[in-house]
């Protein structure tokens, strides 16, 4: 299968760049600055030029808090540049795969979240995101893969932590009523490639299993390294960042589960992988 990845420099691309050749597929990446999504003419020459299988869009802009006061920017990229992909890779009768965020949600549910509860974002971030996945359906045949806390090859919360105690940090502030899934990179590259194998369509959740507050995840962090700094939970007040979020955006994988047969590893044992090959 040939495989045009958009975004193929961050964190996501670099691990689809590793994996898809060990999935038997042809891989064509593209990033800033030999494209940009919002260039519907220069997505649609790449596109063309590639004839791909799949287009797999991982562009985005993620700086969530940023979004606050840059939306119009942050709608650009994620809304109106998927608007673009997804008309680029229908012209070219490829599958759009989208990647869409935990954020989409508002954090209230009692329960994990499922592919088909209501999405009511409460950032900027989550909205222009929501927009995306309303863009990726001009595209006949998508996928939209919602996933959550990201870790792999760049930066990330796991580097941030370990960059701390490497520098000498003694202690650690980290919030504590914020739940998610902290996702490996790597489990999602290779889950994502075995989904395009199968007929699915629509709206998945792809996680690691298990769940954790950033406070507890940090923990996890510091205990596999071996360190003893102190990790003090602080409340999302404390911590006083521009952009709200949910209290709780845990994704139910259920869905994923019927359709392979398997759930990704639990985050614990995909950290200490990550932690293992750096």
């Amino acid at each position: 299968m040939r495989l045009l990845v958009t975004g193929s420099r961050g964190q996501l691309g670099r691990a689809l760049q590793h994996a898809a050749p060990k999935h038997g597929h042809e891989f064509f990446g593209y990033d800033l600055p030999e494209l940009d999504i919002t260039d519907p003419a220069g997505v649609q020459a790449a596109v063309a030029g590639v004839r791909p299988d799949a287009v797999i869009n991982c562009a985005a802009f993620t700086a969530v808090d940023a979004a606050e006061k840059q939306e119009a920017a942050a709608l650009a990229v994620n809304g109106t540049g998927v608007t673009n992909v997804a008309r680029a890779a229908e012209a070219a009768g490829a599958l759009l795969l989208q990647l869409s965020t935990d954020y989409v949600f508002d954090g209230k549910a009692d329960r994990p979240y499922r592919e088909g509860d209501p999405a009511k974002p409460i950032s900027a971030y989550g909205r222009t995101k929501l927009a995306g996945e309303r863009a990726a359906e001009l595209a006949r045949r998508h996928l939209i893969l919602r996933t959550a806390w990201l870790f792999g090859d760049g930066a990330n919360f796991v580097a941030g932590i370990r960059r701390q105690i490497d520098a000498g940090a003694k202690t650690l502030r980290v919030v504590s009523d914020q739940r998610g899934c902290p996702t490996y990179t790597v489990d999602l590259a290779d889950t994502l490639l075995r989904l395009l194998t199968t007929s699915a369509q629509g709206v998945i959740h792809v996680v690691n299993a298990g769940n954790a507050t950033w406070f507890e995840f940090a923990q996890e962090i510091v205990r596999q390294l071996g360190s003893d700094v102190e990790v003090v939970p602080i409340s999302t007040a404390d911590g006083a960042r521009q952009a709200s979020r949910p209290a709780s955006s845990v994704l139910d994988t259920s869905e994923l589960r019927r359709i392979l047969g398997s759930e990704l590893a639990p985050w614990q044992d995909a950290l200490k992988r990550y932690l293992a090959e750096r």
